[in-house]
């Protein structure tokens, strides 16, 4: 009777291989590099090779629902950034590879102007003093080698203030300010602006958050009742 021998398991999903002892030997060693084969194979789908500008996102709260971000972070790398690698007066992508986004769970007052809830790309002319931040309806391309300022939906001019440390790694912030606003924070290199953001109906949010929190109070007298 010939034996069997299991010899690799795939990690993730199963792959049995059997070798048959009094089978030719080249048959086995052929089985053996197809079972090293799949398990290495396993082993590469959890890394990646490692990113020039790692991408990263950013959820916070904000308000009664949050904000999200997802962009792409450049270095330095002892470059001359802004005036030179970012030309001051162009459309810039305000990241590396793909555009970035920012998703509002609720309307939101961008730095005086409202927005409705959504998904948007991200974009900023810069100038040496002076930043134009850009909300565009088209967050799905590469860059902003496609821009189109028809797709606008908001854009705030913001001053740029000059940082005393480098920032290497480009940066996107959300620094809450109270329940119910906070600023959108920009930096890299040594420049740094921010963009105020508040609900775009506070005292609709108000009338909300006071009736959200009834009910959870009618909720906890009712467990302690139950207990």
């Amino acid at each position: 009777m010939e034996k069997t021998k299991i010899i690799g398991i795939g990690e993730g999903y199963f792959v049995l291989i059997f070798v048959f002892l009094n089978k030719n030997l080249h048959v086995k060693k052929l089985l053996f590099a197809l079972c090293i084969s799949t398990s290495a194979f396993s082993f590469a789908q959890d890394y990646s090779v490692p990113a020039a500008s790692p991408r990263q996102q950013v959820e916070q709260q904000f308000s009664m629902s949050k904000i999200t971000i997802d962009y792409g972070r450049p270095g330095v790398k002892g470059r001359k950034i802004f005036g030179e690698l970012v030309p001051y007066g162009q459309v810039w992508r305000a990241g590396a590879n793909s555009s970035t986004k920012i998703t509002f769970g609720q309307s939101v007052n961008f730095g005086g102007k409202i927005v409705p809830a959504g998904t948007y790309g991200l974009f900023i002319v810069p100038t040496e003093k002076e930043w134009k931040v850009i909300l565009n309806k088209d967050f799905q391309q590469w860059g902003a080698y496609t821009y189109d300022p028809k797709q606008d939906v908001v854009d705030v001019t913001v001053p740029v203030n000059k940082l005393a440390d480098k920032q290497e790694w480009f940066e996107i912030t959300l620094n809450p300010t109270d329940e119910n606003s906070g600023n959108l924070v920009i930096k890299w290199d040594l420049a740094q602006a921010e963009v105020a953001l508040k609900p775009a109906k506070p005292d609709a949010v108000i009338k909300i958050t006071d009736k959200l929190k009834e009910i959870k109070k009618i909720e906890s007298d009712a467990a302690k009742t139950k207990g």
